[in-house]
């Protein structure tokens, strides 16, 4: 399948909001598959190899997350959850078990669009190589050197690690937990305050403004998103 005109499949039992994704998105160039229970999405995406998901968790023959799960067991490509559901459990144990993104029903269609294309942005984009460049910030995972307008920036090993982690997962919503797992080790999981902490030397460091971040995006109660 061409990237020039990424697939997109849609897992919703919703009628309506079905017909309106399809409406929404092939108005903006994304060819729409839709499927309307687990099972039939689980087959699609093995069949069609989409290169983006939109799954709800409310489905009719399986919780939308234990599909997210199946999923995740051979397929890497962003998965946008859309979802009525507002706890913040569901979203973080979501978030954790593989989901890109998290968007919330009702929703705005603008909104809704600018995930998709932030989405597709970094799987499309090859993100093996050594060299990682977003905005005015050059990230050399091989060197570990860091340079900000051409200038270089000394990070500790604990805030290199910290970048490359969200610069790898560029657009995605990291959760707090998964987080410090990731640079601590898991008997660190419940310490959030590091993550904080390195969070702020990382803006301050990175930033134009630390106050009002362009990079590092918190999502309240949640974590932070990479904003590459």
């Amino acid at each position: 399948m061409s990237n020039l005109n990424p697939h997109i499949l849609v897992i919703d039992d919703e009628h309506q909001i079905r017909k309106l994704l399809k409406l929404t998105l092939e108005a903006n160039g994304y060819n729409i598959h839709l499927a309307e229970t687990g099972k039939e999405g689980l087959l699609l995406a093995a069949n069609m190899h989409p290169h983006l998901i939109i799954l709800d968790l409310g489905l009719p023959d399986k919780e939308g997350v234990e599909v997210l799960k199946e999923l995740r067991e051979w397929l890497t490509i962003p998965i946008i959850i859309l979802s009525a559901r507002t706890s913040e459990t569901d979203i973080v144990s979501t978030l954790d078990a593989g989901a890109n993104d998290y968007l919330i029903k009702p929703f705005r269609t603008g909104e809704l669009l600018a995930r998709v294309r932030f989405a597709l942005r970094h799987s499309i984009t090859p993100t093996d190589e050594s060299v990682l460049k977003y905005g005015n910030i050059e990230i050399d995972l091989t060197a570990h050197m860091v340079k900000k307008n051409g200038e270089h920036v000394k990070l500790t090993p604990i805030e290199f690690s910290l970048l490359s982690l969200f610069a790898r997962n560029a657009g995605k919503v990291l959760t707090h937990q998964f987080t410090v797992k990731e640079i601590w080790g898991p008997n660190f999981a419940d310490e959030t305050q590091y993550l904080r902490v390195y969070i702020n030397q990382l803006r301050k460091k990175l930033e134009d403004d630390p106050a009002q971040p362009q990079f590092f995006l918190t999502e309240s109660g949640i974590g932070y998103r990479f904003n590459g």
